[in-house]
């Protein structure tokens, strides 16, 4: 009989010891959707843009605006309908060609939020047909709302005339339509500690994008899902964002202080936004970095940027290649049995054995 080819063999399994995780696809494109009062022209932010191409070359970075103008686009932060700015936005990255997939087909990126930008691009993913995410990372966002607006600068005219509006009349269908942070104002019943009912009637987008009311939105929760990861970052001395646990998915008791962690929430047990699916693939990731709102780190950047950025890997992992060998090992062996009783047959009388 013929022997089994060992060297071959003992060749293919250090082969499939050795051979490396490596990527053989281009960056995704990177989108970027900034906070309130910010615009995508700002000098900051398109230096966060030229730190990503430098971290992951070739990375195409497309930084969200509402419109072409700087100064324009900074107003659209304070004032709008959040439902119609994310269906502009979800047009505008389609007919991009540079954030389409090879095949033409769909849009395919990675995404950071910054602030508001954070949940607006999480609500971007969850509405928007043709569009799917590798790795979703928001710094100081407020996925669970926020239960106070924050304070103005003296001559920021554009935050203290959304804020004017806001007073008395947060639950509005004007307001609810027209000024933006008050379409992630959330509040809650202080006695059970569950989102208000005039929340769930009249919110314009957080109720919805989280999935809290009784019908729930299925495709919602499969898009989140279907992130690789969704990273998440709190500012330890965040006065701005209130309660800053909300960039966690976190719910604050506001007179006692005690924090609810998401792990423990009904929005998680009862999966109705797809985190707990994600989280079981050990796709939800909490961070914290330190200093206030949005004083963020060039090194915390960079290494997000390392871990969550880059080229869409596509991996022929060492079990991959193992199973590949287990498969060339037993082809072997059947053809060396089935030649070998051949040859039996043929020659009883030959020694088989060499």
């Amino acid at each position: 009989m013929r022997a089994l080819n060992v060297s071959a063999a003992l060749t293919l399994c250090t082969y499939a010891a050795a051979a490396p995780l490596t990527a053989i696809s281009e960056p995704l494109p990177l989108l970027i959707w900034h906070g309130l009062g910010d615009k995508f022209d700002n000098e900051g932010l398109q230096s966060v843009g030229n730190l990503a191409e430098q971290i992951n070359p070739g990375t195409y970075v497309h930084i969200i605006r509402l419109d072409d103008d700087g100064n324009n686009d900074r107003a659209a932060t304070f004032f709008g309908n959040l439902t119609t700015q994310i269906e502009q936005v979800c047009e505008d990255i389609k007919n991009e060609p540079k954030l389409r997939t090879a095949d033409k087909k769909s849009v395919r990126v990675d995404a950071l939020g910054f602030s508001q930008g954070g949940q607006f691009l999480r609500g971007l993913l969850e509405r928007c047909d043709d569009l799917s995410m590798r790795s979703l990372v928001t710094f100081g966002s407020q996925h669970n709302g926020i239960a106070e607006f924050q304070d103005c600068r003296t001559w920021d005219f554009l935050c203290k005339g959304s804020t004017a509006l806001i007073k008395g009349n947060a639950w509005t269908e004007y307001v609810q339509n027209k000024v933006v942070p008050a379409q992630y104002y959330r509040t809650v019943n202080e006695s059970t500690a569950l989102a208000s009912d005039e929340y769930l009637e009249s919110s314009n987008f957080l109720a919805d994008v989280n999935n809290e009311r009784v019908l729930k939105n299925e495709k919602y929760a499969e898009k989140v899902a279907s992130l690789e990861k969704f990273v998440m970052f709190v500012f330890e001395e965040d006065t701005t964002v209130i309660p800053k646990e909300s960039g966690w998915f976190a719910e604050v008791n506001r007179t006692t202080g005690e924090v609810t962690p998401l792990q423990n929430r009904t929005i998680y047990t009862e999966d109705w936004l797809g985190l707990k699916k994600l989280d079981k693939k050990n796709g939800l990731v909490f961070k914290k970095t330190p200093g206030g709102h949005m004083q963020l780190n060039e090194k915390v950047l960079i290494k997000t940027f390392q871990d969550y950025f880059g080229a869409e890997k596509k991996f022929r992992s060492t079990m991959e290649l193992g199973y590949e060998l287990e498969e060339e090992i037993h082809g072997r062996w059947n053809r060396w049995r089935h030649e070998g009783q051949q040859e039996y047959m043929t020659n009883p009388s030959k020694d088989a054995l060499r």
